[in-house]
């Protein structure tokens, strides 16, 4: 009796792993397109993946920059710098602003001179405190330019 328990039970097992250690080869075959898929397929599109994003990483193309808004001021005969009515100046820079402009790049205060009174007062102000004259200045629209060479001329590259 213990020796029919135990004989069914070392069956069982036996049972058990053939269908591990004998496998159904139809079934293996029938996996084959999914093992193809994943073994060439999949390498072959994830390679152009990878080459598609490096080529929109370093994509050659022409490099532009915004055209700087700011120039330097004309000077007198003194050698003192003269800015020009009703645009936005640094006194500190020496530099005048495209119009619109109420901050200087380092984060001053611009100024402005009234065209009518010539009174100085902030580019913030829309009025002129002095002769009354209400003007408001809009940003001119920014163009672009071409970057140039690189630095050390075109050899370099």
């Amino acid at each position: 009796m213990i020796i029919d328990t135990i004989t069914q039970f070392l069956q069982s097992i036996l049972d058990a792993s053939a269908a591990i250690v004998t496998p159904d080869w139809g079934q293996l075959i029938g996996l084959l397109p999914i093992l193809l898929l994943i073994g060439v397929v999949g390498p072959i599109v994830t390679i152009l993946a990878l080459v598609w994003l490096r080529y929109g990483v370093k994509r050659p193309g022409v490099r532009a920059r915004f055209a700087d808004s700011r120039r330097p001021a004309p000077l007198d005969a003194a050698g003192n710098p003269v800015y020009p009515a009703g645009e936005p100046f640094s006194p500190s820079e020496h530099l005048v602003y495209e119009p619109g402009a109420t901050r200087s790049a380092t984060g001053e205060t611009l100024m402005v001179a009234c065209p009518k009174c010539s009174l100085v007062r902030p580019a913030q102000h829309d009025t002129c405190g002095n002769c009354g004259l209400s003007f408001t200045l809009k940003p001119t629209t920014r163009s672009l330019r071409a970057s140039g060479p690189k630095p050390g001329g075109a050899a370099a590259a």
